[in-house]
């Protein structure tokens, strides 16, 4: 059964959804709303920030933090796994080889935005040949929808359910949902969120069993395990 997500006011960035009988909450961000966007790795000492805490400490007085999620698979010292770029600086290179775990299940992807589109879904290898400006990526895996499509790899009837999380795309670019699970889903289930729930074309997977959201709006702030790239929407004060 599909319950469709009731878009959020303009004051709200984030809501709860329904969709085939489970639950998630669902972060919409505009076009016009890009620059707001940041991605975090490292605090002002250069050291990991590691948690939702930690982000909002770091923002101005006048600022506060509207939602923020751990935004790709990082190595055990928190660094991240795949290309990194923060305010269109390259923290860490993309990798296009295939590997066993998650992230490498290809296809895999990147998040960009502030390039030709305000966001973008891009295959890892199209992304490495083409080379677009970002003012912001992050790469991780795998590919959730592709082109319309599931990755090929997802069964319907997998026993494999964590908490999940990760961003789509609207076709035309001006819209990105960053959705997290409420309880343990599969790949299949998780991709059919974005791709028949919000009609993404395009989406990608962030993370699973780690994952967590700081979201006040819906009164939602996991803690735990430590994290590594942290993306998130910034707001003026209150």
């Amino acid at each position: 059964m599909l319950v469709a997500l009731a878009l959020p006011a303009a004051s709200e960035s984030c809501s709860r959804m329904d969709h085939d009988g489970q639950g998630y909450v669902v972060c919409q961000v505009e076009a016009a709303r890009e620059p707001a966007l940041r991605l975090w790795q490292d605090g002002a000492d250069g050291r990991p920030l590691l948690n939702f805490n930690n982000v909002r400490k770091a923002l101005d007085q006048s600022e506060s933090l509207e939602f923020a999620m751990n935004a790709g698979m990082f190595h055990p010292d928190y660094r991240p796994v795949g290309l990194l770029v923060v305010d269109g600086q390259e923290r860490s290179p993309i990798v296009t080889g295939a590997s066993n775990d998650n992230f490498g299940m290809l296809p895999n992807g990147v998040f960009c935005t502030g390039g030709a589109r305000a966001f973008q879904v891009i295959e890892s290898r199209a992304f490495a040949e083409a080379r677009p400006d970002c003012r912001l990526a992050t790469q991780s895996g795998p590919m959730l929808v592709i082109d319309g499509a599931l990755h090929p790899r997802f069964l319907v009837d997998s026993d494999s359910r964590h908490i999940r999380n990760g961003v789509g795309v609207s076709p035309d670019g001006e819209t990105a949902w960053f959705a997290i699970s409420d309880r343990p889903v599969t790949f299949h289930e998780f991709g059919r969120l974005f791709r028949d729930g919000l009609g993404v074309r395009d989406a990608l997977y962030f993370d699973g069993s780690i994952s967590r959201l700081y979201a006040p709006g819906v009164n939602r702030a996991d803690f735990g395990r430590s994290l590594g790239p942290i993306i998130g929407l910034v707001g003026g004060t209150g």
